[in-house]
């Protein structure tokens, strides 16, 4: 990341809604927002399949289910924030990926400006690539503070995606199954 354009951005920004970018308050928050884009972007600069190839071997084949992993996200259409809960399961093939590295594969994507639908395929897809799983379902509720704060002003109003692959795709009572599990 540029450092120095997000913060001649911010400043630029600041000045365009008619502040004083000399004021006390703000003569340090360009060098903030810079640092908090490069936390809040990380996902940007990591491989989203990283955390993934760590691999181990099972003999099962029976779902394999990590819900309610908190995450944060940016919207690419405002520069908001939107968050929620990732509910994520496979049917391994023989291998199963660490607990921790679902939860570090959210993350990764999840840190990148974007929207719910693609940060919910990218999930479902890492898995596929990577597990070469008998099946992937992936469900994302959000809120997105886009609608809540501005324009339609719902707070509350949450937003679900999902992602089905392989086994999922085909059989009602696998995706009814995942459905009964994350409530």
């Amino acid at each position: 990341m540029d450092k120095e354009k997000i913060m001649e951005g911010v400043r630029l920004l600041l000045e365009g809604i008619g502040e004083d970018v000399n004021r006390e308050g703000l003569l340090e928050t360009p060098e903030r927002i810079a640092r908090m884009c490069e936390e809040i972007y990380g996902g940007l600069n990591e491989d989203g399949d990283q955390h993934l190839k760590k691999q181990f071997t099972v003999d099962n084949s029976e779902m394999v289910l990590e819900k309610d992993i908190t995450f944060y996200s940016t919207c690419e259409h405002h520069l908001l924030p939107f968050y929620g809960k990732a509910h994520v399961a496979y049917i391994p093939s023989n291998k199963v990926a660490g607990l921790s590295k679902l939860a570090r594969t959210v993350e990764v994507y999840a840190r990148r400006p974007q929207i719910q639908e693609k940060l919910t395929t990218q999930i479902a897809d890492a898995l596929e690539r990577n597990l070469n799983p008998k099946g992937v379902m992936v469900v994302i509720e959000a809120e997105h503070t886009c609608m809540t704060m501005r324009g339609i002003k719902k707070p509350g109003s949450k937003t679900v995606t999902m992602a089905t692959r392989g086994c999922f795709q085909e059989d009602y009572h696998m995706q009814k199954m995942f459905m009964d599990m994350i409530k």
